[in-house]
């Protein structure tokens, strides 16, 4: 996924973040906020430290990347959006870290009616 779909800056992650507009599962938070003025979609991707060491951080977040990027034509595209990933999803594989993560999105009303 291009980094222009990413939020990067630590302001713009709270800015989202203190919408306090969430949904979350068992393996994930989603946080939203709403902005029609952007030409697509932007994620930021957390993974606390509760998770594991940092190769087990970065399997998560590699997965939770490329769930998004297979999901990309079906994401509302006038969002910022925020998973965190919480400490079960470390053990879950590529198909059920897809799984879950459509389920959330769902909840946050973030993919498009199929």
């Amino acid at each position: 996924m291009r980094k222009s779909y990413r939020i990067k800056k630590e302001s713009e992650f709270q800015t989202v973040f203190e919408t306090r507009n969430s949904v979350a599962n068992r393996q994930f938070v989603i946080y939203t906020l709403a902005k029609p003025q952007q030409p697509h979609f932007r994620v930021g991707i957390s993974v606390g430290k509760k998770i594991g060491n940092a190769v087990h951080r970065n399997w998560v977040k590699r997965r939770i990347r490329q769930s998004l990027l297979e999901l990309k034509p079906m994401l509302r595209q006038d969002v910022d959006f925020l998973v965190i990933a919480r400490p079960s999803a470390d053990g879950l594989s590529m198909v059920d870290t897809k799984r879950n993560l459509v389920h959330a999105l769902r909840l946050a009303k973030l993919l498009a009616a199929e």
